[in-house]
């Protein structure tokens, strides 16, 4: 099992950045994929990005591509989503999540969650 736990968000205004990270514990954080959700209130939840597990392949959704890079340090066992030109529809509660495969692309594979954590785009 992964105990996830996400920190860096915050308020930010239209336009701006915030890096967002992921500490997962355990000793197997290199052994499976990692992605980033997002959900707003009245939403349903949007898968966001996804990298495998050497960090070579990732997954964007259209909706974030070209804005956020997902990315991760095996050696601190930490993901990351660093996330620019924000707009207010980036509005949501952030979850980090693991995979138990590799398959950093589709929202099925993913079923270890974090806590989330709050960012808010102010216009």
């Amino acid at each position: 099992q992964v105990q996830l736990v996400e920190s860096g968000g915050g308020l930010v205004q239209a336009g701006g950045s915030l890096r967002l990270s992921c500490a997962a514990s355990g000793r197997t954080f290199s052994s499976y994929a990692m992605g980033w959700f997002r959900q707003a209130p009245g939403k349903e939840r949007e898968f966001l990005a996804g990298i495998s597990w050497t960090g070579n392949s990732k997954y964007y959704a259209d909706s974030v591509k070209g804005r956020f890079t997902i990315s991760r340090d095996n050696t601190k066992n930490t993901v990351f989503l660093q996330m620019n030109s924000l707009k207010p529809e980036d509005t949501a509660v952030y979850y980090c999540a693991a995979s138990n495969s590799n398959a950093y692309y589709t929202a099925r594979s993913f079923d270890s969650w974090g806590q989330g954590t709050q960012v808010t785009v102010s216009s």
